[in-house]
């Protein structure tokens, strides 16, 4: 307990990279460099969580339809500025106000073009938009959730990634705060998701095809020369799945996906990932991607 002293002193971290000294705030999980912008895990982060409730007023109506749309040029950071993901988020909110019925007070936006500082997308802002897209979701919901900036990974310490390295996204305080890794998004997102709740999240950053950890990856086969779902559940046994809902994430990673059929047709309209990557898809559930109508 901290007993009022101030805030908990940071943890000095060797940058994986390039070896420089990264300040860690209290309780991240993984830090960003800002000599060469390498992410970096803390040691001793375990699985356990802590849970971040929205404050009062946060965020805005509480329809059927929601979503939170968060888009980072990283201007004024030692990132290098991204230039489409404000209008990313223009789009996104376009399409699905006047396409698929979204109130406009039920859209929550983060960017740093916003003055208001709880629109701001720092790293303690998204993680209270997340859970404020999923909180009290109930059967018949539709939730969307898009984040456009940047990607990183970092290695995995706890056993539930079949490739070694997490994903994650980089707040526009990635730097002071740290990313956020995919275990986390996964349990703000997927996990409270029950039975007849649909998420659909677009994400367009670097290393994003897997970032939700859901257990199932859209791929296309060479074998079978079509499009199949590849397992991939976590080998230690870990859950990634929803509490009976559906969560599909569209990512703009680099790959080849080909996505055909409603499903990828739709996408191409929903999600513009600059013309350059393929999308991208995994979800909670298999299902047949030539025969599943695309709707939100």
């Amino acid at each position: 307990m901290n007993c009022g002293r101030g805030p908990a002193p940071a943890t000095m971290v060797r940058c994986r990279q390039c070896s420089a000294s990264v300040a860690a705030p209290a309780g991240a999980r993984a830090v960003q460099c800002m000599q060469c912008c390498c992410v970096t895990r803390v040691g001793g982060a375990g699985r356990q969580l802590s849970v971040v409730r929205p404050i009062p007023n946060f965020g805005g109506g509480r329809g059927k339809k929601r979503a939170v749309l968060v888009g980072i040029k990283y201007t004024n950071t030692r990132a290098c500025e991204l230039r489409g993901p404000i209008n990313d988020v223009k789009c996104m909110r376009y399409i699905l106000t006047e396409r698929f019925g979204f109130a406009n007070d039920c859209v929550l936006i983060l960017t740093d073009e916003e003055r208001d500082p709880c629109r701001q997308p720092t790293k303690a802002n998204i993680r209270m938009a997340m859970h404020w897209l999923v909180q009290g979701c109930s059967s018949g919901d539709s939730l969307v959730f898009q984040f456009s900036g940047a990607g990183a990974q970092v290695p995995d310490c706890d056993g539930d990634e079949r490739d070694g390295m997490d994903e994650a996204i980089c707040p526009v305080d990635s730097f002071q705060q740290g990313p956020i890794l995919d275990d986390e998004i996964n349990q703000a997102i997927v996990r409270p998701l029950v039975h007849g709740v649909k998420l659909h999240a677009i994400v367009d950053a670097c290393h994003s095809a897997t970032v939700l950890d859901l257990p199932y990856q859209c791929t296309f086969s060479k074998q079978y020369g079509c499009l199949r779902w590849m397992d991939e559940r976590p080998l230690n046994g870990a859950c990634k799945g929803t509490s009976g809902g559906q969560a599909v994430l569209i990512s703009g990673s680099s790959g080849n996906c080909n996505l055909q059929g409603p499903v990828g047709c739709s996408i191409r309209r929903v999600a513009n990932f600059s013309g350059v990557e393929e999308p991208q898809m995994s979800s909670a559930c298999k299902f047949d991607i030539n025969r599943e109508p695309f709707c939100m």
